[in-house]
């Protein structure tokens, strides 16, 4: 399998200036409340089927939050060729055919640009991460939070 190298600074090479801003969100706080960067960590409740797939699998319980990265937001076009993950024609990383007990990973290809209202998610310095590589883009209603390290 070919390496993946990322150069410079990801947020750098993918963000545009200014953050995304979802304004469905938080209804009831002002306008700006949930704004998300290139980079940032994030936790999120898996929507189903997907939270099911990851339990039944022996991935992750359902009470437990995952934690990934913001790749790209609205905006920014999200590739998948083959193994070959993209942004903005940018690659971060790669698929894997198989998880580290042999099953197949879940795939999707092609290319699409996030909507608003949608959000790709990926820890691209970690390539055994089973995040939306496997999945495609995720609804930003999905993000419970901002995670800070202590």
């Amino acid at each position: 399998m070919r390496e993946s190298r990322t150069y410079g600074s990801v947020r750098g090479a993918l963000s545009n200036e200014r953050p995304y801003r979802d304004r469905t969100a938080c209804p009831s706080v002002s306008i700006g409340c949930s704004r998300l960067f290139v980079t940032e960590l994030v936790a999120i409740k898996a929507p189903q089927p997907l939270a099911t797939f990851l339990a039944d699998g022996g991935y992750l319980p359902q009470h437990v939050l995952p934690l990934r990265r913001v790749l790209a937001l609205p905006g920014q076009t999200v590739c998948r060729d083959h193994l070959t993950v993209t942004v903005d024609q940018i690659e971060m990383g790669a698929a894997r055919d198989h998880d580290s007990r042999g099953y197949p990973m879940p795939i999707w290809q092609g290319c699409r640009v996030i909507a608003d209202g949608e959000v790709f998610l990926m820890n691209w310095q970690s390539a055994d991460s089973l995040d939306w590589r496997y999945f495609g883009v995720l609804p930003i209603s999905a993000i419970i939070g901002k995670a800070v390290p202590l």
